[in-house]
This record gives structure tokens, C-alpha cells and sequence, in this order.
């Protein structure tokens, strides 16, 4: 692990989980560590579920730097997350509509609905408008409609310079409460 500095403290950074196998569960000091290094502002944290920062996002580098119901603004940096001609990967544009889609339905459910319910996703599409070669991807998730069965979100996603890369509109079933 290395060490990452925040205002309050300097928290270890974690090690992804190994590829291949089942991403084990982290203990409370290390989903803690995660949800600092991650960015994640600590009234969030009761949401955020057992792993904290998910694990795909920890290895693809994901920070954040919004979270509300009506705004989720995370980072994800173009190196080491490129393709094979070296630009910013497609499907790394589709995880960040995804992860950000996610959370801010969870938002709503837990904030507006004061429910505690999961969801899942059930549409994602992206139109891809440019590439990125280096700096980081910025993704502003905000709400198109939020209901009680279902929250769809649109996420756009821009380069270091504000340019639009892409666009995604991400569907999120709530689900009702298990028996």
C-alpha cells in the first residue's frame, strides 16, 4: 500500500483485490482507508456498501469529487485505463456512467425515498463524441427522472479541458424489499 495525504489525516492507499478471484470483503479500517483515498465525502459512507469503494473502480483508479442526490462528479485517469491504439478505453466510459448511475439512484433511494433498497441496473447506453489520450476523465451524473421504481440518470463524460467525450443514459430498477 502507499500513504495518500487528506486534510484529516495520511490513510494508506489499498491494493486492489487480486484478479481472478472473489474480491474479499475488507475489515472497517481497510473499507475506511478506501473510502478516503476514493474521495468519498464521510456522509455517504452508510451507503456505499460492504466493499466501500467497489472494487473495479479501486483498480481503475476512480476518484470522487461530488456526491449528492442530484450530482456525482467522480474522476478516472486515461493512464493505464486506454486501449490498444492508446486511447481512453470505451468500455472505461461505460463504467464510470455505471458506477455513477448506481450511486446516485442509491442517493435517491436512501435520501428522498428514505428506503433501504437495493438497485440494479437495467439499461446503459453510451454515444462515444471524442477520444482522450491522457489526463483524467471527468463524469457529472445528474437525474433525468427519479421515481419510485426507477431512476434514470444521464452521465457526461469530459476531458481536463471541459471537451465532451461522451454521453450515457443509465436505467436503475428499485428493487422492493426481500421477504
Amino acid at each position: 500500500m502507499s500513504e495518500e495525504t487528506t486534510a484529516e489525516t495520511t490513510v494508506p492507499t489499498p491494493a486492489a483485490p487480486p484478479l481472478g478471484e472473489p474480491s474479499p470483503f475488507p475489515d472497517d479500517a481497510e473499507r475506511r482507508a478506501r473510502l478516503i483515498a476514493a474521495g468519498v465525502p464521510e456522509d455517504v459512507w452508510e451507503h456505499m456498501g460492504p466493499h466501500g469503494v467497489a472494487p473495479m473502480g479501486l483498480r481503475l483508479g476512480m476518484k470522487y469529487h461530488e456526491m449528492t442526490v442530484d450530482k456525482v462528479v467522480a474522476t478516472m485517469p486515461v493512464g493505464g485505463n486506454e486501449q490498444n491504439v492508446g486511447l481512453f478505453h470505451g468500455g472505461g466510459h461505460l463504467v464510470l456512467a455505471e458506477t455513477l448511475g448506481s450511486l446516485a439512484t442509491i442517493l435517491h433511494v436512501r435520501r428522498n425515498l428514505g428506503w433501504d433498497r437495493n438497485v440494479v441496473g437495467i439499461e446503459l447506453g453510451a454515444t462515444h463524441h471524442r477520444s482522450a489520450t491522457s489526463g483524467l476523465v471527468w463524469a457529472t451524473c445528474t437525474p433525468i427522472n427519479l421515481g419510485r421504481t426507477l431512476g434514470v440518470h444521464e452521465i457526461v463524460m469530459r476531458d481536463d479541458e471541459g471537451r465532451r467525450l461522451s454521453t450515457a443514459r443509465m436505467t436503475n430498477m428499485i428493487l422492493p424489499p426481500r421477504d
